[in-house]
């Protein structure tokens, strides 16, 4: 059944003065230039009371320069006005309320390098609480406030911080450059592993000093990886605050072609570490307690190796330390967990057919209620009565909204972009399905052009999501965003082909050793579905583009569909598996996607090769790479590029040498939008 989504047409009016007769300014199409001005909000949390609400906004000015700052919300008050707590420079994160909610914690480089402040909301400046001699990358609060666990990278030979701040500074001093290493992983994303681990310390805070700081892994990873566990998500202090619990993989030398993180637990004086998922050998993840103590949830998957299965909730008695699965017939995958005020209900986040949904389960019986599901949304807090979540859709970026536990009364709280969007004029959207392979429910978003006019016809911007257990879903980007297509006037389409993630497990399952089988079947009638039901769309001039795996597509349909389309952008795709095997640095993903490593099955990694096609080849193609990209090393878009243009294909090439696997510099992305759109209009004729 197709979905018909909010629809949206922002206009704004501007006044001048005392000025009369003054007319309403237009809204202008969405373009990478405003895209990169967008305001940011991050570091929202709610006091424990329920009666506060504080968070950190980016502030984006016409030259593109920004200003982080901490905001309070009064949430008693209806219709309050939020007010400014900070206004010094640097940016402010990890916010978090002390116990008693008189004052918040953050961190900040006031100093030059980033430590813990505490900030008392009576009035006054934010005072450092700790001085440390390396930076605190991130930190979470006991419950009684009197501990803090933070993570600090630091090396684990190394008994003293100040013996980790002597060896980083020999290490950025030495005029040799050569790095030396015995086992992987090597590099990851786009950074050559530097021998520090990520430890986690415990301090005490006295009369708001830190004290006592004691690295309570230390010994534990003398021979293991880069990172011993994930982001502060996956680090929490017991209720009692007697112990860590956190994720990490175990000790080994399978870091590249292993995802067995475990849920590891170990005292506040660093004593003893256990393992307390040791029988699971896939990935434990994400412990979080209720209030009370007696239950740890977490999330566990059941498939070594694969970084995309199905996420289970498992419940921990931490009594009788006996583990159960929480609603086990439900088919979703959660992305976070949050425990009610009753300690018995669990909130959670998954994505559920092209959305980001929250979630209400009941561990004891394990009924699943839906709170709301439109657009992407993050659970930020959980009160008596309400739930406080982040929000955003293909027309919104990120605002904070409350909505009461019953799933009545959304409401929306901030408005961060309100000037900014009132400028905007967003093409309006729908979700929509069809028939896919083996005659199976496919869905799929598109987009009408910003300046749509009823009667005409619009080329087609043919967006393939990457992952390939990803999605492209009612979400707003800071880099694909498809409503920027829609503002430089294509009619915008995506399918979520068999391998998305968000339709049941089996699905996301369907894609692996079957990378041009299924997926190809499904972007073929869903290109052909749509334009049928949409006749504003002109299936004889179509662009198709996409990036990782979408990327890896657009080398696949040049070689498996080659008339497909009037011009491909190939951005980060992997273009001979052979050598990707080898040159990727999480070897665990082409292993499970594939049946194994390359020289166990290589008939499957040839198969599905786009190397083996290019014989077929002659479409227009745009190939993006980043020479920091260690995920799809951009030897893989050169020999891309080479091919063509050894052979006469209509090809340009576009090479960044400090962009990753993502185009994180705005001033870059303004250039990559400006070239994918100019190739795109070239080969469409777009009038």
């Amino acid at each position: 059944m197709n979905r018909t989504m909010k629809k949206t047409a922002l206009a704004f009016a501007l006044t001048a003065g005392m000025m009369a007769n003054v007319q309403a300014a237009e809204p202008t199409p969405f373009s990478v230039q405003q895209l990169t001005k967008i305001n940011k909000l991050h570091s929202a949390v709610v006091s424990h009371d329920g009666s506060k609400l504080v968070y950190a906004v980016k502030n984006i000015d016409a030259e593109g320069k920004g200003s982080s700052d901490l905001y309070l919300l009064d949430l008693t008050q209806k219709d309050a006005k939020p007010a400014q707590l900070t206004s010094g420079a640097g940016t402010e994160h990890d916010v978090a309320f002390a116990p008693d909610d008189s004052a918040i914690y953050f961190i900040a480089a006031r100093t030059g390098s980033s430590q813990l402040y505490k900030l008392s909301l009576r009035g006054g400046e934010a005072m450092q609480v700790s001085d440390l001699a390396l930076d605190v990358d991130g930190y979470k609060l006991s419950q009684d406030g009197q501990q803090v666990v933070m993570s600090i990278r630091t090396f684990p030979e190394c008994e003293t911080l100040a013996c980790s701040k002597e060896k980083f500074d020999a290490e950025a001093n030495r005029k040799s450059t050569g790095r030396e290493y015995s086992q992987l992983m090597v590099r990851h994303w786009d950074t050559w592993y530097d021998h520090a681990r990520n430890h986690l310390f415990v301090g005490r805070l006295s009369d708001d000093k830190l004290t006592h700081v004691t690295n309570v892994t230390a010994g534990r990873d003398t021979e293991t990886p880069p990172k011993p566990f994930s982001g502060m998500e996956e680090v929490t202090f017991t209720p009692d605050g007697k112990h860590i619990v956190y994720s990490a993989k175990a000790p080994s030398v399978d870091q590249a072609w292993s995802t067995n993180y475990d849920i590891w637990q170990v005292d506040v004086a660093g004593n003893k570490t256990e393992n307390l998922t040791a029988d699971n050998k896939a990935w434990d993840a994400h412990p979080t307690f209720s209030t009370d103590g007696r239950y740890m949830a977490y999330l566990a998957m059941s498939k070594p190796g694969f970084e995309a299965d199905r996420y289970a909730i498992m419940l921990r008695d931490t009594v009788t330390g006996q583990s159960k699965e929480v609603a086990p017939l439900w088919d979703r995958s959660p992305h976070s967990l949050t425990f009610g005020p009753d300690n018995k209900t669990l909130y959670v986040t998954a994505q559920d057919i092209g959305q980001v949904s929250i979630f209400e389960i009941n561990t004891q019986f394990g009924d699943v209620r839906t709170i709301y599901n439109e657009g992407s949304n993050s659970v930020v807090a959980v009160t008596q009565e309400k739930l406080y979540f982040n929000h955003k859709s293909l027309s919104e970026p990120s605002d904070l909204h409350v909505i009461d536990l019953d799933g009545q009364n959304p409401t929306q709280l901030t408005h961060v972009n309100k000037e900014k969007l009132s400028k905007i004029k967003f093409g309006e959207y729908q979700q929509f399905s069809f028939k896919g392979w083996n005659n199976e429910e496919v869905y799929g978003y598109w987009i009408k052009p910003s300046n749509y006019q009823a009667g005409k016809k619009y080329p087609i911007a043919f967006l393939v999501h990457g992952g390939p257990q990803g999605s492209f879903g009612n979400s707003f980007s800071s880099r694909w965003n498809a409503q920027l297509w829609a503002g430089a006037g294509y009619g915008v389409v995506m399918v979520d082909f068999h391998g998305s993630t968000g339709y049941g497990q089996a699905f996301t399952d369907s894609i692996s050793q079957d990378w041009g089988g299924k997926p190809l079947e499904d972007l073929q009638k869903g290109l052909a579905a749509v334009t049928k039901q949409q006749k504003w769309l002109d299936v004889n001039r179509t662009c198709a583009l996409g990036g990782s795996y979408g990327g890896y597509m657009m080398n696949w349909i040049q070689g498996n569909w080659p008339d497909g389309f009037n011009c491909l952008v190939n951005h980060a795709g992997l273009f001979d598996m052979r050598s990707m095997y080898y040159v990727t640095e999480e070897l665990w993903f082409p292993e499970y996607e594939f049946g194994g490593q390359y020289k166990a099955n290589k008939d499957l990694y040839e198969k599905f090769n786009p190397v083996n096609y290019v014989e077929n080849w002659k479409t227009p193609m745009l190939v993006v790479h980043g020479e920091k990209d260690f995920r799809v090393p951009y030897g893989q878009g050169l020999a891309a590029f080479s091919y063509m243009q050894r052979n006469g294909i209509p090809s340009e090439l576009l090479i960044y040498p400090d962009e990753n696997h993502w185009i994180l510099n705005p001033v870059n992305l303004e250039q990559w939008y400006a070239k994918v759109l100019g190739w795109m209009d070239r080969w469409t004729e777009k009038k």
